[in-house]
């Protein structure tokens, strides 16, 4: 797939126009499609018409933007005005929303071409696409292997040529894994940087926006386009956007990189530790100083965020009742069996386990012991990083502590789905960014991805990490072979 940059200067050129891209686009979604399963809906009609409104300006002699005419995929929990909404759920099957999510309304104003919207697992919630009530994304690289989650559509969309770029939504890890799994760039930004304005909502505190590309420069360009103020959300930053892309060098010199020990021990595959270990070295090479970290109480994370986010979710998807919007039972004897039928029909295993475990942890005696017990640990966990961040600039784990496992091989098995976020959770629970790019492939040649964890909007020096050692490598270049 060509990058953001090399179709920018076709459009310009005229050597190609928007709806011929567009074009290309959705003929590979059309060959690819049966066999990846990312989309849950292909918007060819709206996608040619904005590719005819970019040709319209390049025509009138105006200067487009570098997203202007790109293909890109919407993870489909955000919310498109007259375009179908489901959050891969039952209870949203026929949902078409009457307004636009910030994000979506500025990638259209930046003249991005949406293609199509994302398959996730249901609400944003699994760790593996499978959890989709309407079909399972496959992994472009080994179509019997999970292509991760939840934005597992993005993420495959991407890594097989069916868009540029996409949007996911991350919430504990479902940007970086399912980039990690697919080998390809995804980017967690800093909580509040990315409006989450019209994202459906999973666990408020936790949830943000971010971009997928095939190359670290792809990300920064759609981060540029996504990250900025938003009045429409409480929790939205008030800050400068530097220019990403001027963030790309390729020298690290004098950069100190902090390895988080604990991220390398029992239950990591062998084969992605020796991968995430050679990177390190890689970026030793490019100049940056390397040294061992502690962050002791890393591996609370998942306790912790399995209170918080299905706390957080028990409250959120309450909305959900047969009554203002969504999926209603037919014939209810009483108000009481409409919202228990309605509810009991529309949700999925999982949304429904993780409804009861935040009922629970927040009903009366249960709220200290659990739910308040959990948010002093985050603080903890965020101590820990602020005491890493005094002696180093960035933070590097593996991304996941394996590769992709094959479809069905964990829904039985709650806990060693969760176990596969075990890397990304702790930097959600503190609001930082983190990346995923690829750095290795293991024997069934699945692609490995290595994290950087940053300070608070350190976006900008986590993209020269993540850009200077992609330069130097070429796992970026590697594409998966779909007939």
């Amino acid at each position: 797939m060509t990058s953001i940059r090399e179709l920018h200067q076709q459009l310009v050129k005229k050597e190609r126009s928007a709806v011929e891209i567009t074009q290309a686009a959705l003929a590979r979604i059309q060959e690819v499609e049966p066999q990846v399963h990312s989309f849950l809906c292909v918007t060819a009609d709206k996608a040619l018409a904005q590719a005819q409104a970019v040709d319209a300006k390049i025509a009138a002699g105006e200067e487009i933007g570098l997203l202007a005419g790109i293909p890109i995929g919407i993870k489909d929990n955000m919310c498109t005005q007259g375009i179908p909404t489901t959050c891969a759920s039952k209870i949203l099957e026929n949902f078409v929303p009457p307004y636009e999510s910030t994000v979506t309304q500025k990638l259209a104003e930046a003249g991005a071409v949406m293609v199509g919207k994302t398959n996730l697992d249901e609400f944003a919630m699994g760790s593996s696409t499978e959890n989709s009530a309407f079909q399972v994304t496959s992994n472009p690289w080994d179509l019997s292997r999970v292509p991760g989650g939840s934005s597992g559509g993005s993420a495959a969309a991407v890594a097989a040529g069916e868009c540029v770029v996409a949007t996911g939504s991350d919430t504990g890890g479902s940007i970086r894994q399912p980039a990690s799994f697919c080998g390809v760039v995804g980017l967690k930004p800093t909580y509040g940087l990315v409006s989450r304005f019209g994202l459906v909502a999973f666990a408020s505190s936790l949830d943000q926006i971010g971009p997928f590309g095939r190359t670290v420069e792809d990300a920064a360009i759609l981060l540029q386009a996504i990250a900025g103020y938003d009045p429409k959300d409480s929790t939205s930053l008030n800050v400068k956007i530097p220019d990403y892309t001027k963030a790309l060098k390729s020298k690290l010199k004098n950069l100190k990189v902090g390895v988080v020990k604990e991220t390398f021990g029992e239950g990591l595959d062998p084969q992605v530790g020796k991968a995430v270990n050679e990177a390190i070295a890689q970026l030793q090479k490019l100049g940056a100083k390397v040294k061992e970290i502690s962050c002791p109480r890393f591996r609370y994370g998942l306790p912790a965020y399995y209170i918080i986010a299905p706390s957080e979710a028990s409250a959120n998807l309450a909305r959900y009742d047969g009554v203002k919007y969504g999926f209603r039972t037919p014939n209810p004897e009483n108000l009481l069996e409409m919202y228990y039928q309605t509810r009991a029909a529309g949700f999925g295993t999982e949304v429904k386990r993780r409804i009861m475990v935040g009922t629970y942890t927040l009903s009366a005696g249960y709220y200290d012991a659990y739910y308040l017990k959990a948010q002093k640990v985050r603080t903890l966990i965020k101590e820990d990083f602020d005491k890493a961040f005094e002696d180093v600039d960035v933070l590097v784990t593996p991304t996941a502590p394996i590769t992709a496992f094959k479809v069905g091989e964990k829904t039985d098995d709650p806990l060693s789905m969760y176990l596969t976020d075990l890397m990304t959770i702790t930097v959600n629970l503190a609001g930082l960014p983190g990346i995923s790019i690829p750095c290795g492939f293991d024997d069934n040649n699945l692609p490995i991805g290595m994290q950087l964890i940053g300070k608070v909007l350190g976006e900008e020096q986590l993209l020269q990490v993540a850009h200077a050692y992609e330069q130097a490598t070429d796992w970026h270049l590697r594409s998966p072979s779909l007939k």
